[in-house]
């Protein structure tokens, strides 16, 4: 004997994607398809290349977005089917298929739920990641460099692209900072959730055996802006150094002094970029994240509000948001939600998306100051 009585959740999945479908506005993201699409078509698109890139990219993730939708309701009729067509056979093997598949509905809607709530004025816009090393030396080094591979996992497994712009090696093992771009629907709303002190707790690899080391580093998360006049950055407000890119233990990447590194002077805000080939390319890029960071301080200022976007973190003592305890017991908890897995190798290898959404849900639910 099996249950088939899966109506109270089918009627609350429906409810749930009916409240998504009305905030998506689907006939608008219809639209705004359909206007890109001519766009994408134009024969002189690809005379300006960023532009063609702007078009390309925000059709494809319109394009996704609107797929979800109507896959996702194509799925809950064709479950209703699924359950009736074994209700009438009372057939065990097409209950269990329908059990799953209800279960992954409702995966699937928690997930579109989530992203509903990414209202704030970023929140569509790419995300830059910088994580630094913070208190705990060549072990601080290490686990920013497994932050690094956990947060470039997860963009992988979702299909996201992620570019690694710049990274600078410890001497010993992992690494002193790293800033990679991931460029996803959302990309900054999801991810602006990770910002803070990250904590990790373990039996050194690099000490004295059976001795447990306590490391942080920090992660800042910004939304890169559209190249806009909004910020205008003289000359003479900006010294720029150039370097020979380098690898893990200081070995050259390539054999120009293509790398670049920006400092503005009135904020002492640096920037390094040496992902791409040519110094002029790593330059544009670093001005573009430069102005993204002097546009979010702008505001910031202008708000007179608290830091919600990147915010100060210091990467020590009191001040954690996540702790990675592998010993002595096994445990990574969000010290905001309270949410926690109990698999910590599962999250160091990219599977973040409850950690997001919560930390989305919490977000929400916080109080204004």
């Amino acid at each position: 004997m099996f249950d088939l009585d899966f109506s109270e959740r089918i009627a609350a999945a429906r409810s749930t994607f009916r409240d998504i479908r009305a905030v998506v506005d689907v006939d608008r993201l219809a639209a705004e398809i359909a206007e890109l699409g001519e766009k994408a078509a134009a024969p002189d698109l690809w005379d300006d290349v960023d532009a063609a890139q702007k078009v390309t990219s925000a059709l494809s993730h319109k394009q996704a977005e609107l797929k979800r939708i109507t896959e996702l309701e194509q799925r809950l009729d064709d479950l209703e089917v699924l359950i009736e067509l074994a209700r009438e056979a009372d057939d065990a093997d097409s209950a269990a298929e329908a059990a799953e598949e209800l279960a992954g509905i409702e995966k699937t809607l928690g997930d579109l739920e989530v992203q509903t709530l990414l209202d704030g004025e970023y929140d569509d816009r790419p995300a830059v990641v910088t994580i630094r090393s913070g208190a705990g030396g060549v072990d601080a080094a290490d686990f920013a460099e497994m932050l690094q591979r956990m947060y470039l996992r997860w963009a992988e497994q979702h299909g996201y692209p992620a570019t690694v712009m710049d990274t600078s090696y410890a001497e010993e093992a992992g690494i002193k900072s790293t800033t990679f771009q991931i460029d996803a629907p959302h990309a900054f709303g999801l991810l602006s959730v990770e910002a803070g002190t990250h904590r990790l707790v373990r039996m050194s690899p690099f000490g004295a055996a059976g001795k447990r080391q306590t490391s942080f580093a920090a992660v800042e998360v910004i939304p890169l802006m559209e190249e806009t006049a909004e910020i205008e950055i003289p000359e003479s407000d900006i010294r720029v150094d150039v370097f020979r890119s380098s690898g893990p233990g200081g070995q050259s990447v390539n054999t120009t002094d293509s790398a670049v590194r920006i400092t503005h002077l009135p904020t002492g805000t640096v920037v390094s970029m040496q992902n791409e080939k040519s110094q002029i390319q790593n330059r544009a890029a670093a001005m573009r994240v430069l102005q993204s960071r002097l546009l979010l301080l702008q505001k910031e200022q202008e708000a007179a509000t608290k830091k919600e976007l990147a915010g100060t973190i210091t990467a020590s003592w009191g001040d954690q948001m996540r702790s990675y305890v592998l010993a002595p017991y096994q445990m990574v908890k969000d010290l905001r939600t309270e949410h926690e897995e109990g698999n910590p190798s599962k999250v160091f290898d990219g599977d973040l998306d409850a950690f997001i959404a919560a930390g989305i849900k919490w977000r929400k639910q916080k109080p204004t100051d």
